[in-house]
C-alpha cells in the first residue's frame, strides 16, 4: 500500500488526507484494493458512528479511490474489495436518523454506489454486484433504494440474466413502494414468468397510484406476458385493459396488448365488443386497431362474424378517421370466411365502388336482408346479382347482350388471374400490421374492377358495337410518372368530372354494376364535374395512391392543422437517422429563417439529437404538404425522402409510412407533448421563439434586434451578478461558493469574492462550452430548484441562483452567448475559407 495511504489510514489523520489527491493516479492504482480493505476494518470499529475524525478520512479516502478507479478504469481489478465494502455497510444501520440526514455507513454505501452505478456495463462487476444491491432494497433507506434501482435498472438493460435469481426480492420491494423497479420485471419475465405471475393481481392493483413512465412499464410487462399465451395471465389482464382503456396517455399500448391476445384467444375478448365500441365513438383514433380485434372475434364463428360486422361497416362511412382500408379488408376477410353473409355478390360489392361511404350503404342493406342459408340449394339457373341502388333487378334472360359481354368479363378476368397467379377472391388474414402484400392485392383488385368498369362503358356504347381487348387494359398503374406537385401545368392526367360521366353511364346501362350516388362524391368532385374539362379517358392511377386519396379527402385539415403545429414545433432544416447502441436516433439541424446582420444561427445550426424521430418525421410530412396546392402522392420526392429516413427507423412489424401517415395523420398529444418537452429541455426557445410577423422561427437576436445592438457594444455585459457555486462536497469544506458572475463577450467571468471588485479568477470560454442545461428534474426537485449545469470539454461547473426566475435568466442569457460565440467562429472559418 501507498505510503501516504498507510499514514493517514493508518493514523486516521485527517490533515494529511487532502495530499491523497497530489499524488497521480498511476502511483496509487496498485494500493486500492488493500486501502478498501482498511477502511472496511475502520467502519467496522465500535465507535465509528460517533467518530468524526475517522468518518472524515474514511470519506476522503474513498473519493480519491473511485476517482482513481475511473480514470485508470480499473473498476474489475479492485471490484471484489470494493463490493466487499459495499457488502459490510449492511451489517449497520442504514435508517437515516432524520430528514435529509444519512447515517455514515449509508454515506459510504452511496458513494461505492455512484463508482458501481458508472460501470452498469460490465459483467464481471455486475456478478458481483448485483446480489449485494437487491439486498439494499429493503433495508429502509429511501435514497440509497432510489440509487440501487436505478443501477438494477441499466443492469437489466445489459444483463437481465443476472437478475432472474432476485425476482421475488425485487417484487417485493415495488409492492412495498419502490415502484422505479417496474421497468426490470419485462426484462426478467421469460426467466421468471411464475414469480411475476403469482403476484400480479398485486401488481396491477398499483396502477392509480404510479406516474405515467411506471405505468407504461406496468403495461409492457402485460405485453410480455400477453405474448406467452397463458391463459391465467389473460383472464387477470383483459378486464385491467379494458378498465384503463380510456386513459389516452395508454390507450394506444393497451390496445397493442388486446390485439396481440386476439390473436390466439378472441373469445377472451368476446364479451367486452359492446365497451370496444362505446370507447371507440368517443377516441376515432383508436378505431384502427379496435378493427383488427373485431376482426380476429369476427373470425371465431359465423354468428360472432354476424355481431362485429355491424361495427367495422358503421366506421366504414364514419368520415372522423383514416382507417377505411383497415376497416375494409378485416370486412372483406370475414365475409371471404363466412361467404353465405353476403353471398355471391360480395365481389362486385368490394371492388367496384371507390366511395367508402357507398361500400358501407351496400353492405348495411345486404347485412339487414341477408339470412343465414335455409339448407335449399339454388339451381344453376338462378344466378343473384347486386341489387340496383333503384330497386330493380336484372337476370340474364333480361338482356342476351349482357349475357355475351359476361363471357368476355369472364375470359377477362381469368386471363388476369392466370397471369396473377392469385384468385380474385382469396384475401389472406393478418391481424397485426397490413401487410403490403394485402394492400397491393386491394390495389389490384380495385384496378381490375376499374378496367372492367372501362370493359363494360365502351362494349355497350361504342358507336361500333365492339369490345375492347382484354389485354390491352394494365393491371395496375403506378403514379411514378403523374407529378401531384406540378403547379404550371393545366391538364390534369385524369379529370374526376369525367370518371363520375362514365360511372353514371355505366349504371344506367347495366344496373349489376354499382355506381356512386352524386351526393357521395366529395366535394372536389363536385367542383370539378362543374368545370369543362376535355373529354378523356380516365386512368386508374389515382386509385393506386392510398396516401394521395386519403389527403385529397383531408387536405384541408392537414393543411390547417400544419400551420397550427409549425407555431408550436420548429420545421428541421435538415434531418439525418443515425444508428445508436440501443436504436436509431434523428439528427436534426435548426437554423434561422430570417439570417440578420447580428443573427445567432446564419452560418452555424442548432443541432438535436432525438431518441424518437417518428413524430419529427410526421412533422416534416405535415410540413411539406401544407406548402402544396395539391394532395402529396406515396410518388412524390419529397415524400419518398421521408419514406427513406423512416424506414430506418422502422422496428420489427412497424407500420409502413405511408399506413402510418393515413392511421396518424396528426401528431397525438402525447408525441406533441414530448416533443415540446424535450425542446425545453435542451433550452431550444432560450435561443428560439415563433415571429408571428414573419411565420417563421427566428433566433434571439432576430426576434430582439434592439436587444442585439446592446449585446454587441464592446465591453458591455449581457449580464452580470451573484450566483453560488457547488465546491466539494466533503462535510469540513463549504459545499457552495458566492461569486460574482459577468457575462461579457465570449466569456463568463467570475470573481474569487463576492465582490465585482475583486480579482478575477480563470473564466469560462464560451466556445468550449458543449452544453448548458438546468439540473434534472428529479435532482431539482429534491436539492436544487434553482441550480443549473455548464459543461465543457475538461469540466462540468454547477451554479445556484437566488431563485428560479434568476436562473432562468442566466440560463437563457449564457445559451445566447454561447451561441453567439459559436456564430462567430463559423463566420471566421467560413472567412478563412
Amino acid at each position: 500500500m501507498h505510503h501516504l495511504f498507510r499514514l493517514v489510514l493508518g493514523q486516521k489523520d485527517l490533515s494529511r488526507a487532502g495530499d491523497l489527491f497530489s499524488l497521480d493516479d498511476s502511483e496509487i492504482e496498485d494500493s486500492l484494493t488493500e486501502a478498501l480493505e482498511q477502511i472496511k476494518i475502520i467502519s467496522s470499529s465500535s465507535d465509528y458512528h460517533t467518530n468524526n475524525n475517522d468518518q472524515a478520512v474514511v470519506e476522503i479516502c474513498i473519493t480519491r479511490i473511485t476517482t482513481a478507479i475511473r480514470e485508470t478504469e480499473s473498476i474489475e481489478k479492485h471490484a471484489r474489495a470494493l463490493v466487499g465494502l459495499w457488502d459490510s455497510c449492511l451489517e449497520h444501520n442504514l435508517r437515516p436518523p432524520g430528514r435529509d440526514e444519512d447515517t455514515p455507513h449509508a454515506k459510504i454505501a452511496s458513494d461505492i454506489t455512484s463508482c458501481i452505478l458508472q460501470n452498469y456495463n460490465r459483467p464481471p462487476v455486475m456478478a458481483l454486484a448485483i446480489p449485494i444491491a437487491v439486498k439494499f432494497l429493503l433495508r429502509g433507506n429511501k435514497e440509497l433504494c432510489r440509487n440501487m434501482s436505478n443501477y438494477l435498472s441499466l443492469a437489466a438493460i445489459t444483463k437481465a440474466d443476472l437478475l432472474a435469481d432476485h425476482t421475488e426480492l425485487i417484487v417485493r420491494s415495488i409492492l412495498q413502494g419502490n415502484t422505479m423497479l417496474l421497468r426490470v420485471l419485462p426484462a426478467v419475465y421469460e426467466k421468471q414468468p411464475q414469480s411475476i405471475n403469482g403476484h400480479l393481481t398485486e401488481l396491477l392493483a398499483l396502477m392509480s397510484q404510479l406516474e405515467q413512465p411506471e405505468q407504461y412499464h406496468l403495461l409492457r410487462l402485460l405485453h410480455v406476458a400477453a405474448e406467452r399465451q397463458q391463459p391465467e395471465v389473460v383472464q387477470k389482464c383483459v378486464p385491467f385493459l379494458i378498465g384503463h382503456l380510456k386513459d389516452s396517455a395508454h390507450n394506444d399500448i393497451i390496445l397493442n396488448i388486446l390485439t396481440e391476445i386476439a390473436g390466439y384467444d378472441p373469445v377472451a375478448l368476446h364479451s367486452f365488443l359492446p365497451r370496444l365500441k362505446e370507447i371507440g365513438e368517443g377516441f376515432p383514433y383508436l378505431i384502427g386497431q379496435m378493427a383488427r380485434i373485431y376482426g380476429a372475434v369476427g373470425h371465431v364463428d359465423e354468428e360472432r362474424a354476424r355481431s362485429c360486422l355491424p361495427f367495422l361497416v358503421s366506421q366504414l362511412a364514419n368520415m372522423e378517421h383514416s382507417f377505411h382500408h383497415i376497416l375494409l379488408l378485416e370486412i372483406k376477410s370475414i365475409t371471404d370466411t363466412f361467404s353465405s353473409i353476403l353471398g355471391p355478390q360480395s365481389r362486385d360489392i368490394f371492388r367496384m365502388s371507390n366511395s367508402f361511404t357507398a361500400i358501407a350503404k351496400l353492405l348495411t342493406r345486404q347485412l339487414e336482408t341477408t339470412k343465414p342459408r335455409s339448407g335449399r340449394g339454388k339451381t344453376s339457373t338462378e344466378i343473384e346479382v347486386p341489387e340496383k341502388l333503384e330497386g330493380t333487378k336484372l337476370t340474364i334472360a333480361e338482356n342476351q347482350d349482357h349475357d355475351k359481354l359476361q363471357v368476355k368479363i369472364q375470359a377477362f378476368e381469368n386471363i388476369i388471374n392466370t397471369e396473377s397467379n392469385t384468385p380474385g377472391s382469396i384475401r389472406r388474414y393478418s391481424l397485426g400490421q397490413v401487410s403490403k402484400e394485402e394492400k397491393k392485392d386491394i390495389r389490384f383488385t380495385r384496378s381490375r374492377s376499374l378496367a372492367l368498369h372501362t370493359v363494360l362503358t365502351k362494349g355497350l356504347s361504342s358507336d361500333d358495337g365492339e369490345l375492347v381487348g382484354s389485354r390491352d387494359i394494365p393491371a395496375s398503374i403506378s403514379l411514378s410518372e403523374i407529378d401531384p406537385l406540378s403547379q404550371g401545368n393545366d391538364e390534369s392526367p385524369f379529370k374526376a368530372g369525367t370518371d363520375r360521366s362514365q360511372l353514371r353511364n355505366s349504371s344506367v346501362s347495366h344496373p349489376s354494376i354499382i355506381h356512386i350516388e352524386s351526393e357521395n362524391l366529395p366535394e372536389t368532385i363536385e367542383d370539378n364535374d362543374q368545370e369543362e374539362t376535355p373529354e378523356t379517358t380516365p386512368g386508374p392511377a389515382e386509385y393506386h395512391d392510398d396516401l394521395y386519396l386519403h389527403l385529397k379527402e383531408n387536405l384541408s385539415k392537414v393543411k390547417a392543422y400544419a400551420v397550427e403545429i409549425k407555431k408550436k414545433i420548429p420545421v428541421p432544416d435538415q434531418c439525418t437517422i443515425e444508428d445508436s447502441v440501443r436504436s436509431c436516433v434523428a439528427k436534426l439541424f435548426f437554423t434561422c429563417s430570417l439570417k440578420g446582420h447580428y443573427c445567432l444561427y446564419s452560418k452555424s445550426s442548432f443541432i438535436l439529437i432525438s431518441q424518437e424521430p417518428q413524430p419529427w418525421i410526421q412533422v416534416m410530412f405535415l410540413f411539406q404538404q401544407s406548402r402544396f396546392p395539391e394532395p402529396l402522392s406515396i410518388q412524390s420526392h419529397q415524400v419518398q425522402s421521408l419514406r427513406s429516413l423512416w424506414e430506418k427507423t422502422q422496428a420489427g412489424g412497424a407500420l409502413s409510412f405511408e399506413t402510418a401517415m393515413m392511421e396518424s395523420t396528426f401528431l397525438q398529444q402525447k408525441d406533441l407533448d414530448q416533443v415540446q418537452l424535450h425542446l425545453e429541455e435542451v433550452r431550444f426557445f432560450d435561443v428560439f421563439g415563433f415571429s408571428e410577423a414573419a411565420g417563421a422561427w427566428q433566433c434571439f437576436m432576430c426576434n430582439n434586434p434592439e436587444r442585439a445592438t446592446v449585446v454587441h457594444q464592446d465591453g458591455q455585459p449581457l449580464m452580470e451578478g451573484k450566483l453560488k457555486e457547488k465546491q466539494v462536497r466533503w462535510k469540513f469544506i463549504r459545499r457552495w461558493k458566492t461569486r460574482y458572475f459577468t457575462l461579457a463577450g465570449n466569456q463568463l467571468l467570475f470573481q474569487k469574492g463576492k465582490s465585482k471588485d475583486d480579482p478575477d479568477d480563470s473564466p469560462i470560454e464560451l466556445s468550449k462550452v458543449q452544453s448548458v442545461k438546468a439540473v434534472a428534474r428529479k435532482r431539482r426537485d429534491r436539492s436544487l430548484p434553482r441550480a443549473f449545469e455548464i459543461f465543457t470539454d475538461s469540466k462540468t461547473y454547477v451554479f445556484k441562483a437566488k431563485d428560479e426566475k434568476n436562473a432562468e435568466e442566466w440560463l437563457q442569457c449564457i445559451n445566447v452567448a454561447v451561441a453567439q460565440a459559436r456564430e462567430r467562429e463559423s463566420r471566421e472559418v467560413t472567412t478563412y475559407l
